[in-house]
């Protein structure tokens, strides 16, 4: 049971800081400001934050016609599943 708990928390945490990330990078594109570099924002997809991420990008319409983003995050998101699937029935 704690597992899942501390799993949960760190995929709420991880979800809301890639959240922000998105909305900044959105923000900072149309204000011609310094941006989030896209592998940072991969590498906080690949360690969680990947659902919340494709939702907010979807949402606020930022990098949709990025391959990179609108193929990797949803494979990232399947990893994810398979992680939390034998996590909950194996461990």
């Amino acid at each position: 049971m704690k597992t899942e708990l501390y799993l949960a928390v760190y995929l709420v945490l991880i979800s809301i800081v890639s959240v922000i990330i998105t909305v900044y990078d959105k923000s900072a594109s149309k204000r011609k400001k310094w941006r989030i570099p896209e592998n940072v924002l991969m590498l906080f997809a690949f360690f969680g934050g990947a659902t919340a991420m494709y939702g907010m990008m979807q949402l606020i319409r930022h990098k949709t016609k990025h391959k990179k983003f609108m193929i990797g995050l949803p494979v990232f998101i399947l990893m994810h599943l398979a992680g939390i699937v034998y996590v909950i029935y194996f461990l």
